[in-house]
């Protein structure tokens, strides 16, 4: 218990922790490439507005330093005419290429030129990006201009970026999982300490209660023989056998969470199965329910015969008891893929479906009305989850229509 509390504490942290890296690296992302394709858009739009080029500001001969953009534009560094590398190529108004300009870029030919403007005119796009370049269409006189601008230094960065957030998320992961691995077992040490109190607690209560119990049954049979039977005797019997029984179901609770390291054999529960259906066939018939099993044979499962054993008891009684009059019992036993599946079904007056998460808490009962009719304490199917997952299994219940209950134990193989 204390262990998977450590692992859902660390899993928790982690996955709020890369929720929070990934949000951020996200969002700054995401701007970082939006500044990246309106400043190439902003680009395109002053080569399109000038037929292809860059305008540049006529001044006197005497002038200083030049600004070569102009005063629209001066957002834009003076260099940016010498620095961005572009080509263009214009079409027809039937969209066929009608000439192609590479002079201000020597990576591209006319060739690949007129390969990349088809490309775009396949795609059926009028702005994007192709491979490194971003393009765009514009209209020019009676057909259009279509412009490629080289992004690659900007896309470069941007992804060494993104790679850099990668790396450093990682990093800063491990180093808060190796501290959370380490912290955590500080953090849940009261919470372990307190459980350990109180199963240690469970554990020697019972027995202490053990003697008691049995000295007052005893007490109760001397009396028997001296006066006789009569109501008061039997129910003093009969109350304190509930009570002893009560304390035995709790002691071996809490052995069961202790997952002590019981010798494991291999053992046939088909088996096992069969025989414990046959057992309790007079039982449902006594009760006027209708009992049936479809068990696969020649399973087989490593492990401590007896608490499985007995896990097929609590499970078999659990469903007798609470299923309706004239129900239905079926005990299901199969082979999926590499587990063993283990199915117990019961119709039922009712099955709530809110309370189906806490059909395996400890004194729990669904249906508080039936408490002195059906007997128990709530304990079998909270000895039944501990058994199963001793043995590395899993536990659930389902109903379909409120109307049924089926209980599912899954074991590896």
């Amino acid at each position: 218990m204390i262990r998977k509390l450590r692992i859902k504490l660390i899993f928790a942290s982690m996955l709020s922790l890369l929720l929070v890296f990934f949000v951020i690296f996200s969002i700054v992302g995401g701007l970082s490439y939006r500044r990246i394709v309106t400043d190439a858009d902003s680009i395109l739009t002053i080569l399109a507005e000038n037929g292809g080029r860059f305008p540049m500001k006529e001044l006197p001969e005497s002038a200083p330093a030049p600004d070569m953009l102009p005063d629209e534009n001066r957002r834009f560094s003076a260099e940016l005419p010498y620095e961005s590398r572009y080509f263009s190529v214009s079409l027809t108004a039937g969209g066929h290429i009608a000439s192609v300009n590479t002079g201000k870029i020597a990576a591209v030919d006319t060739a690949t030129a007129i390969e990349y403007a088809q490309s775009v005119l396949d795609s059926g796009r009028s702005q994007g990006f192709m491979e490194d370049y971003r393009y765009a269409i514009y209209a020019s006189g009676e057909g259009s201009l279509l412009i490629f601008l080289d992004r690659g230094r900007e896309m470069i960065s941007f992804r060494a970026f993104l790679l850099n957030c990668v790396g450093v998320s990682a990093a800063g992961l491990l180093a808060v999982l190796l501290l959370l691995i380490f912290l955590s077992a500080r953090i849940v040490k009261p919470f372990s300490g307190n459980y350990e109190k109180q199963r240690q607690f469970i554990t020697d209560a019972g027995h202490e209660l053990k003697t008691p119990l049995t000295i007052i049954d005893a007490d109760a049979e001397v009396l028997e023989m001296d006066i006789g039977e009569n109501e008061w005797l039997r129910d003093i019997q009969s109350q304190t056998k509930r009570l002893a029984q009560l304390t035995n179901s709790l002691i071996q609770l809490s052995r069961m969470e202790e997952r002590p390291q019981t010798q494991k054999i291999e053992f046939s529960i088909s088996d096992l199965a069969e025989e414990t259906l046959e057992s309790f066939q007079a039982l449902a018939k006594a009760e006027n329910k209708h009992l049936s099993g479809h068990i696969q044979p020649m399973l087989s499962l490593t492990g401590d015969e007896t608490s499985i054993r007995q896990l097929l008891s609590i499970l078999m009684d659990n469903a007798i008891k609470y299923s309706d009059g004239g129900g239905k019992i079926e005990l299901t036993l199969e082979k999926q893929k590499n587990s063993i599946r283990l199915g117990v079904f019961n119709t039922a007056e009712s099955v709530s479906r809110e309370s189906l998460p806490r059909l395996f808490d400890r004194f729990y009962r669904a249906d508080q009305s039936r408490n002195s009719r059906t007997g128990g304490y709530g304990l079998g199917l909270s000895i039944a989850a501990a058994i199963v997952a001793a043995h590395r299994g899993k536990i659930a219940a389902a109903t379909q229509d409120e109307k049924s209950l089926l209980i599912t134990a899954v074991f590896p193989i």
